[in-house]
């Protein structure tokens, strides 16, 4: 794939972003705007994902939020969920403004924390014709609760509350990893097989990755719900695809959540065979099926 390597700026922050072309496709090209997960860059997993997309003529922007990767933004590792939601949409913008790019055919696709962006963003933004959400975090209270145990969340809101504490005195922010075993030390997402993924992908494609954020962006996630926005999905071609075995975004959660969505056209991917919410990063035949579903998607939307 030709890769552009591109910038702008979404309130006032500049935005790194990498533009893949197709090959042999006389622009202006339909565009699909990708948003990756917790603490991703632009180099983990979603160039794979574009692959599919690019293969079928279509151009992808990927980018790093603001406060990760080869973005600016201050504090580091910071995410707050309507900032991210931001410089998605002017991500679309971006895109839209471009003379090789047709304004009129924009998708949005987004994984996990980022695959709940893409349904808001879809719900929100009219210039997303095309929604795919691929195994989305879509409640976070529930996800925290159901990820730790009692015990565990909460020290979690002991250490929410601390932060707090410390933020207003000193305007430090303290630090939550990513994810760890749940009996070695206190994360996110508490999940011991997701740092070997990102482990490797962190030695291998994307060296930006730090797999730690602030712990006001963990607090963020207690009120991010994308219940009220799912109900406004109304007219948008939208595509959500779950692992049948997710007890990290949760499938039990996943599927009522999907039927919210009063659009009319509409389909749930649910990927079997053992599938986990992991094993679209690292088993082939599952990341195929997800790519192959939301290439397939947008083929017959965009």
């Amino acid at each position: 794939m030709g890769k552009e390597q591109v910038s702008y700026l979404s309130d006032g922050t500049r935005i790194a972003a990498d533009f893949y072309k197709p090959e042999n496709v006389v622009p202006p090209y339909p565009t699909v705007v990708m948003g990756g997960g917790w603490c991703y860059v632009k180099e983990l997993i979603q160039p794979d994902y574009a692959k599919y997309f690019v293969d079928a003529g279509y151009a992808c922007l990927i980018f790093d939020y603001r406060h990760l990767g080869e973005s600016d933004g201050e504090p580091r590792q910071h995410i707050n969920p309507w900032a991210q939601i931001d410089d998605y949409r002017n991500a679309m913008t971006y895109v839209s403004l471009r003379e090789d790019v047709d304004a009129a055919r924009l998708a949005v696709w987004g994984i996990s924390y980022s695959g709940t962006h893409a349904l808001v963003v879809g719900a929100l933004d009219r210039r997303a014709k095309v929604i795919v959400s691929v195994v989305p975090m879509l409640n976070g209270l529930y996800n925290m609760r159901r990820a730790m145990s009692n015990v565990a969340f909460r020290e979690f809101l002991d250490l929410c509350d601390a932060d707090r504490i410390t933020r207003f005195k000193t305007g430090e922010h303290g630090r939550i990893l990513h994810s760890a075993h749940p009996h070695e030390a206190l994360s996110t997402f508490p999940a011991p097989e997701t740092w070997p993924v990102f482990k490797k992908f962190k030695e291998t494609v994307a060296p930006n990755h730090e797999h730690w954020t602030t712990v006001q962006s963990a607090e963020y996630t207690l009120a991010y719900d994308a219940a009220p926005y799912l109900e406004r999905i109304i007219y948008t071609p939208t595509l959500m695809v779950v692992s049948a075995h997710d007890d990290i975004t949760m499938s039990e959660l996943e599927v009522p959540y999907f039927h919210r969505i009063p659009a009319p056209t509409k389909r749930l991917v649910q990927i079997g065979s053992g599938a986990s919410h992991m094993s679209l990063y690292e088993n082939p035949d599952h990341l195929r099926q997800a790519g192959e579903a939301g290439r397939d998607w947008i083929k017959n939307y965009l």
